[in-house]
């Protein structure tokens, strides 16, 4: 499978914060979700690779080519949605759509217009009026409408309603209908990307954790939810991220069938994203003595 976006050895560092020999990729064809609690480095990976921070070093390569010696090429063919504030406030939304339109050679002014229609933003509002939820309506709409052939997002869902939530994650299918060839979803509400991801990478602390087909990973993993008195050694060695009360505990296990034989009557569930992000952050994994 072809790869629309590969990072090798990413390094970034700040005063009290640093990306550590990041790798991943992102294979062609797939919605990829990048998730991590807050301050995990998401943020920052995500401005590292396209360009908006110093001090980078590391291999970035989208569609085969280097993003430093090929960068006006790459962000020709990619849209972005930042979280945060990228236009001039004092602007209507027309006049900035007409100092960025120039810049791409596939932009589409009834693309354009459709998306602000269907996100109902008028085309004359100043930018400084917009609402956060609005803006984010708008950087989409200015990303879509020039045929991007990689969708590259941060926190896209932060300040909107469930309903936009919603349509933004029907825009998604739609858009990679019509010959996406691959979204970057970054974004800390696990729960869209329940619902939409094909592949989920994990950074915490600066480190990639995984990078896994979604579908698989979820299937490998089981909340585990029994007595106090059914953890003994043998038990504890298969779990991890152990929780316990008065009442009992709460773990997760990659040891599904070995869990079961040793304890039959036990409540086995699937877990969500959200599940397996946090019982990986750092300190989750601090009770198991084996995982694969």
């Amino acid at each position: 499978m072809d790869r629309v976006l590969e990072v090798k050895n990413l390094n970034k560092s700040y005063s009290r914060f640093a990306l550590k020999d990041v790798s991943f990729s992102l294979p062609e064809g797939c919605i990829t979700g990048f998730i991590g609690i807050n301050g995990a480095g998401k943020t920052t990976t995500l401005r590292s690779i396209l360009g908006l921070a110093e001090g980078v070093t590391g291999s970035i390569r989208f569609f085969g080519m280097d993003m430093k010696r090929n960068e006006k090429q790459i962000k020709n063919r990619i849209g972005v949605v930042l979280d945060g504030d990228c236009f001039y406030e004092d602007l209507s939304l027309e006049e900035m759509k007409k100092i960025l339109a120039p810049a791409y050679s596939s932009w589409c002014e009834q693309d354009y217009r459709s998306y602000l229609e269907r996100f109902s933003l008028n085309p004359k509002e100043k930018i400084k009026n917009l609402s956060k939820g609005m803006k984010i309506k708008y950087s989409l709409a200015l990303a879509l409408s020039h045929k991007p052939e990689l969708l590259i997002m941060d926190e896209p869902t932060s300040g909107l309603d469930p309903l936009f939530r919603s349509q933004l994650l029907d825009l998604l299918r739609d858009y990679m209908e019509k010959g996406g060839k691959g979204v970057f979803f970054s974004t800390h509400i696990t729960s869209d990307l329940d619902k939409i991801a094909d592949v989920l990478i994990m950074i915490d602390q600066g480190h990639i954790v995984f990078q896994e087909d979604k579908d698989e990973l979820l299937d490998r993993y089981r909340i585990v939810k029994g007595s106090k008195e059914d953890l003994n050694k043998e038990v504890r060695s298969l779990l991890f991220h152990i929780q316990e009360t008065a009442f009992g505990f709460t773990a997760m296990t990659s040891h599904i069938s070995q869990i079961q034989k040793l304890l039959p009557n036990v409540l086995l569930e699937r877990p969500t994203v959200e599940d397996i992000m946090l019982s990986h952050t750092k300190g989750g994994m601090k009770n198991a003595a084996e995982f694969s």
